[in-house]
């Protein structure tokens, strides 16, 4: 009896849902554990099924699980259905809404709330539930309804949502050419030993794990986008700093970058490490103390405190303030009790 091969889908009527090329420096690997660092919310049984079906592409050619990636290749991974972030649904979701008027809406999104829908989270994003509150926003150049910028899903703080073709391109060109105002207060590892200083470098993704960016030296100055992030210290609280960061630029997770490059990793930040113990003592009840205020604080500690922006309308300009979120004080509150402690 021959063996039964499946009918493998056509690769002309699939719609791409990832597209990497392998990066030169990259040794074989098999593409099911290459994807898992590229793929966010990948699992490898996951991908192993993506494989066995023919969904995943090398080059132009599906391939099976245990197939080494080279430098160079060319990867796609492609379903019969259209990618889930370009099927919009409006939902019902309570929005902290600071102003709005016939233009804009100022939101203050809460940490844990992703701003739109993309690999595996398809709902309960901030844009689900502006397109249920809203008709006909405008979108933005990669489609999006409203978005002028973005915030990561962990980051709570002010966004800027446009209503109208006018106000999107307005405020669009504000961010763009840099004349918005974003302070940002971060908690981070470690002494931040200068009163105030500056981080720059180009900004890009981490060749060696897509889920991260990094920040390119000079010598490699023609990869990544620039970035300027200005920052200063609030409060010292011994083994960790309170900082305000002013953006420049808005590279994506550009302060969680910079503070890591210059040695200042976010607390509790768990994509680029700030979830270890990175300063301080071995004393277990210090190992306790920290443990504890990652519960109290279950994610980077980052928040988008103010926002001003030029109104597309009326030429003012306005500005935003908002509160420290409970979980970050309470980590603050926590850490200065520490601090006396240890000094008395």
């Amino acid at each position: 009896m021959d063996n039964y091969t499946p009918q493998l889908p056509d690769e002309d009527n699939l719609f791409e849902h990832h597209a990497f090329t392998v990066d030169k420096g990259q040794t074989p690997l098999r593409i099911d554990k290459y994807l898992m660092n590229f793929v966010e919310n990948a699992t490898r049984n996951k991908i192993q099924a993506a494989a066995k079906n023919g969904s995943i592409y090398v080059n132009g050619e599906p391939v099976k699980s245990n197939y080494k990636v080279k430098p160079n290749d060319n990867i796609r991974v492609l379903f019969a259905h259209p990618p889930h972030e370009n099927l919009l649904v409006g939902e019902d979701i309570p929005l902290d809404v600071v102003y709005e008027d016939d233009d804009l809406l100022v939101v203050n999104k809460p940490a844990g709330m992703v701003v739109h829908p993309g690999h595996g989270n398809y709902s309960g994003t901030l844009i689900n539930g502006l397109i249920h509150r809203f008709e006909n926003l405008p979108n933005n150049s990669s489609e999006r309804p409203g978005l002028v910028h973005r915030i990561d899903k962990d980051t709570s703080g002010l966004l800027v949502i446009a209503k109208t073709e006018e106000a999107m391109s307005h405020l669009s060109m504000q961010f763009a050419e840099k004349t918005s105002e974003r302070e940002y207060v971060a908690l981070v590892w470690g002494n931040v030993e200068e009163e105030a200083g500056t981080v720059e470098g180009n900004i890009g993704r981490h060749p060696k794990n897509r889920l991260q960016n990094t920040v390119f030296t000079d010598d490699e100055a023609d990869k990544g986008k620039p970035a300027v992030t200005h920052y200063k210290v609030i409060e010292r609280l011994g083994y960790v700093t309170l900082v305000s960061c002013k953006l420049e630029t808005g590279r994506t997770h550009q302060i969680r970058v910079h503070m890591k490059h210059i040695g200042h990793t976010l607390f509790n930040d768990e994509r680029y490490g700030g979830e270890k113990i990175l300063k301080g003592t071995t004393f277990t009840k210090y190992k306790q103390f920290v443990e504890n205020c990652f519960k109290i604080l279950p994610r980077q500690a980052l928040h988008a405190k103010t926002l001003g922006f030029v109104h597309p309308t009326t030429g003012k300009f306005m500005s935003f303030d908002s509160p420290i979120p409970d979980d970050i004080s309470a980590c603050v509150e926590k850490w200065r009790g520490y601090t006396k402690h240890v000094g008395d």
